[in-house]
C-alpha cells in the first residue's frame, strides 16, 4: 500500500484541521457531468484546491485508467499539490460501477465522492488503502444515513446548486448537520466568490463545493457555447426543472428554450422526460452564474478567489476587533 496523503488521525476535527493547512483556500472544485476531466483536476490541484471528476466522464474503462494514471503522475511530480478525487455514481442504473470502482481501488484514489446511493459498499475498500469517502446529500435523513455508514465528509447540496440540486437553505442545513457530525463539510450552492467561501466558514462549514464558475474555464470539457452561456446568464436565467432527467435540477433557461423543452414563458412543451444525453444541449448551471463574467484558466480563477477570500477574512477580523 502506498503512503496515504491523509493524516493518520482520521477524526473529524483532525481532518478539518488538515484541510485548512493543506489547501490554499477552502475550495472543492466540484465534479460535473460531461464537464470535469483530468485537465481541470490537475489545474485545481496545482492551484491548491480539492477537485474531482465523475468516472463516467471517461468514455471507456481504458480512458478512465488513463485519467487515473495522469492524476497519479501529477501528484508524484507535484507533492505539494492538493489531493484529488473521483465521483462515483452508486445507483443501480450505473452499469459501469463495478469496473470503475475496481479501477479506483487499484489506483488508490485519495478521495471518492459517493453519489446517488448508499455508500456502505465502497467505504471499507477505500479506507483499507487510506482513501477518504465523502457523500453528497440533499436532506438531513440522507446525511444521517451517510454518517452512520462511516463517511469521512459530507457534501451538502443546498438550494441554488447547479445540476441535480438540493432545496434546503444552507443556514438551516449546516446548523442541523453540525449537531450530529463533526467532520469536514463541503457546501454546494452559489459558491462563486471568495466572499462566499468566507461566509461558509462563518457557518461552520469547511469547503465551498463550486461547479458553475469552473464550467467557464479553459480546462473544462464543456463546449464553447456552454461556457459562453454561463458568462451571459444571471440568477434569473437559471431555472429549476425535472423535465430534463425526471429529477429536479438547475439549468440555463435559454438552453431549455433553444431545445424546445419550454416556451418563452417557461411552460413545458414536451411532457416526456429526456435522457442523460440531453445534458449535451440542455446546460446545467447554478444560481451563482451571475458571478461568472469571462472564460479563463482555472488557476487564474482560483487566484482571484484566494484574493477575495483573504480580503473578506480581513474585513471580518477588523470588524471583530473594532
Amino acid at each position: 500500500m502506498s503512503k496515504s496523503v491523509w493524516p493518520d488521525d482520521r477524526s473529524g476535527a483532525a481532518l478539518r484541521q488538515h484541510l485548512k493547512h493543506r489547501l490554499r483556500l477552502p475550495l472543492f472544485v466540484a465534479p460535473m457531468f460531461l464537464i470535469s476531466g483530468p485537465d481541470l483536476s490537475i489545474a485545481a490541484a496545482r492551484a491548491g484546491a480539492l477537485s474531482a471528476f465523475p468516472t463516467l466522464n471517461a468514455r471507456t474503462l481504458d480512458d478512465l485508467e488513463d485519467w487515473l494514471e495522469q492524476m497519479s503522475a501529477m501528484a508524484k511530480v507535484n507533492p505539494e499539490a492538493a489531493p484529488w478525487g473521483v465521483n462515483l455514481i452508486l445507483h443501480s442504473s450505473n452499469k459501469r460501477f463495478e469496473s470503475d470502482f475496481a479501477a479506483v481501488v487499484r489506483a488508490q484514489v485519495p478521495l471518492v465522492v459517493a453519489s446517488v446511493g448508499t455508500p456502505e459498499r465502497v467505504i471499507s475498500p477505500i479506507h483499507e488503502y487510506g482513501g477518504l469517502v465523502f457523500c453528497d446529500v440533499a436532506s438531513l435523513r440522507h446525511a444521517r444515513k451517510a454518517v452512520a455508514a462511516g463517511v469521512d465528509g459530507l457534501v451538502l447540496l443546498t438550494a441554488g446548486a447547479g445540476g441535480h440540486t438540493g432545496w434546503l437553505n444552507p443556514f438551516a442545513f449546516v446548523t442541523e448537520v453540525r449537531r450530529f457530525f463533526d467532520g469536514p463539510i463541503a457546501l454546494a450552492g452559489a459558491i462563486g466568490t471568495g466572499r462566499a467561501l468566507h461566509a461558509l466558514e462563518v457557518l461552520d462549514a469547511d469547503l465551498g463545493y463550486a461547479g458553475t464558475p469552473f464550467i467557464a474555464t479553459t480546462e473544462s470539457l464543456a463546449p464553447t457555447d456552454h461556457k459562453d452561456m454561463v458568462t451571459r446568464t444571471d440568477a434569473d436565467g437559471v431555472m429549476l426543472s425535472d423535465l430534463v432527467t425526471g429529477i429536479p435540477g438547475n439549468f440555463a433557461r435559454a438552453s431549455m428554450i433553444a431545445e424546445g423543452i419550454i416556451d418563452q414563458n417557461g411552460k413545458a412543451l414536451n411532457s416526456d422526460t429526456l435522457t442523460m444525453s440531453s445534458w449535451n444541449t440542455v446546460w446545467s448551471m447554478g444560481h451563482g452564474a451571475g458571478d461568472v463574467l469571462e472564460v479563463r484558466s482555472a488557476a487564474s480563477l482560483i487566484d482571484q478567489l484566494i484574493l477575495e477570500w483573504r480580503a473578506a477574512r480581513q474585513i471580518s477580523s477588523e470588524i471583530s476587533n473594532s
